[in-house]
């Protein structure tokens, strides 16, 4: 038996067919709709994504921030314990120590704000880095001091300076490399630099001159120490920078920058 198709008389072959332009435009209206939901959705991840970079690399850098000043403090309490010579500011903090009774942390809190105060008039801008700075140096510098035994016999206290110089390299680099503003110090310097027009390696080292020689002259302590730190924070601190270096913030952002700093200051 063979069957015939359908007759055009049946109920549903005689329905008015759909015009095919309406169903060509639903058809078209859907597509479009679809790769706009789908658009919309990529664009929704990407932000996302995006926003979920941007919170992960501003957290690196405030960690590589405090820690870098946490174990600044510690290193140069590690410095005073050796007692075999301190970086040019901790010569003033010691010899202000001495005179005023206080701790050499709480000396490093009162000059490092009262060199703050010196860039009103420079026109410097502090940075999150550079109010952290005054408070955290200091107290991670007592805190070290009241841990760390006292040191007796070089046998001890020359490692104990070789350990203070590298990790004062090492806290330098993760401290500049978050780049949250420089050291109130620093600040002085970068801002005389441009008040006066002077260089800033004359305007350094004049400073550190002034302050090492009024710090020994109220009992700060200079020796081998401090000519080891001299010659050694700005290698130990560049390599140390490219360790630390932070990779952009997205693909299109140079908030922190992949290399060494240029013209960085090697102290907080």
């Amino acid at each position: 038996m063979v069957t015939s198709p359908p007759s055009s008389n049946w109920p549903w072959m005689m329905l008015p067919a759909k015009p095919q332009s309406v169903m060509g435009q639903a058809s078209r209206a859907t597509t479009t709709s679809g790769e706009h939901q789908l658009s919309t959705t990529g664009q929704s991840t990407r932000s996302t994504e995006t926003g979920g970079h941007l919170t992960r690399h501003l957290t690196r850098r405030l960690i590589q921030l405090y820690t870098g000043l946490a174990l600044y403090g510690a290193s140069s309490a590690l410095l005073v314990e050796a007692g075999l010579g301190l970086e040019p500011w901790n010569v003033l903090h010691q010899g202000l120590a001495e005179l005023t009774g206080l701790t050499i942390g709480v000396v490093s809190i009162i000059v490092g704000a009262a060199v703050l105060l010196l860039w009103i008039p420079l026109r410097q801008r502090p940075g999150l880095g550079t109010v952290s700075n005054v408070f955290v140096v200091g107290i991670a510098m007592d805190g070290t001091l009241a841990l760390v035994p006292e040191a007796h016999g070089l046998a001890v206290r020359v490692p104990l300076l070789a350990a203070g110089v590298l990790l004062n390299g090492a806290a330098t680099g993760l401290y500049i490399a978050a780049a949250f503003g420089p050291g109130p110090r620093d600040g002085l310097m970068t801002g005389l630099h441009r008040r006066t027009g002077r260089s800033i390696r004359l305007i350094r080292t004049a400073l550190e001159a002034a302050v090492v020689v009024t710090g020994f002259t109220l009992g700060g302590t200079i020796g081998a120490g401090t000519l080891l730190y001299a010659v050694s924070i700005g290698p130990l601190a560049q390599l140390f920078l490219r360790v630390f270096a932070l990779p952009p913030a997205s693909d299109r952002s140079t908030v922190v920058a992949t290399g060494t700093p240029q013209g960085a200051i090697l102290r907080p």
